[in-house]
């Protein structure tokens, strides 16, 4: 790679099984076209960013790999930015990130609409009872079809536990099922609940009264095992739990009891709290659980989508622009950064 060019290294999980990108290889053109820019894929699959990866590049496009306090720890630290596919960040130490001056980004615009999409995917085959159905059809069960009554959606209360990015792309894709729109979330925009007909409610609230719980927000020291025997607790007998966001945000173990004894009708879970979730987990056995694995999201869109806004970070860095979608806000204040121009 050139010496005096701005070096970029995306993560090895970006190749899938055939050894293509797994997003739509034209997205590259924005880092080909650079002339100030050299990349490429890292040879190997890291489970953690080493301190010499982060001496040898100015930008990382980051997929699984963790990135840790020791991955920022060597005097001849090069790296600048990271740039995380997707919206979670629970595998990057953001506090080392801002102590070092290293810009940490992420994706919503390219998974906005993808998440929503498969809340809404759950939403639908949880009510129809599609699983189910497609069971006994498969065993030639039709006599027992009426032993599967579906839930119409009309006037069902779906209620979001967090009120972001993803959480009001979902209400938006509602908007023609004549729901029942509740939410929480700590800072809510008001403005925005408002167009959306969206109820701001207490957890507890939104937990005893909602049909359809889903679970979007982002895994924190506060929001670890947010959901648990208590809150399971306040769900009517009737209601379904959908997690798409990160799985130790609910306490499988305590979700699993419920499931088994019928506490709640049933969940949807695309994220585990190990992952991936050993075969032996009992919630695999159960047939009131929609279970994928965390990948339902995963379309060419989304992954084209994520791929440029991941490509655009690194290269606003590049040209000493502060990029759209930084996490660690409070790195902007570091002295390395002083020099950054705000995005247009």
């Amino acid at each position: 790679m050139t010496a005096d060019k701005f070096k970029i290294a995306l993560t090895r999980d970006v190749l899938g099984g055939d050894g293509a990108t797994v997003f739509d290889p034209a997205a590259l053109e924005l880092l080909k076209s650079d002339p100030a820019v050299a990349w490429e894929i890292l040879p190997d699959y890291e489970n953690e960013i080493s301190a010499e990866l982060a001496a040898r590049y100015d930008g990382l496009v980051l997929l699984k790999p963790r990135l840790t306090a020791a991955t920022l720890a060597r005097p001849d630290r090069r790296l600048k930015v990271v740039a995380r596919f997707g919206v979670g960040y629970d595998t990057v130490d953001v506090e080392a990130c801002t102590r070092a001056g290293v810009v940490l980004t992420i994706t919503p615009d390219g998974v906005r609409r993808p998440v929503a999409t498969i809340i809404l995917t759950f939403i639908l085959a949880l009510a129809q009872k599609l699983f189910a159905k497609d069971r006994i059809t498969r065993a030639g069960r039709w006599h027992e079809r009426t032993s599967f009554m579906g839930d119409g959606l009309t006037g069902k209360i779906v209620g979001s536990i967090g009120f972001g990015n993803i959480g009001r792309e979902m209400f938006r894709l509602l908007q023609p099922l004549d729901m029942v729109h509740l939410a929480c979330d700590p800072a809510p925009d008001r403005d925005e609940a408002d167009r959306l007909a969206v109820t701001m409610v207490d957890l507890d609230s939104l937990l005893a009264t909602a049909d359809f719980v889903s679970v979007s927000c982002p895994l924190s020291p506060q929001t670890r095992h947010l959901i648990g025997a208590r809150e399971l607790g306040l769900m009517k007998p009737s209601a379904f739990l959908i997690n798409t966001a990160r799985g130790p945000i609910v306490d499988e173990a305590a979700l699993t009891s419920a499931l088994i004894d019928r506490r709640i009708a049933g969940a949807a879970l695309d994220v585990f709290d190990q992952e991936p979730t050993p075969p032996d987990n009992p919630i695999l056995t159960l047939d009131n659980v929609i279970v994928t694995p965390h990948s339902l999201c995963w379309t060419d869109e989304a992954f084209r989508n994520m791929a440029k806004d991941a490509f655009r970070s690194v290269l606003d860095i590049a040209h000493g622009r502060v990029p759209k979608h930084v996490v660690n806000r409070a790195v902007l204040a570091h002295p390395d950064l002083a020099a950054l121009s705000p995005t247009k």
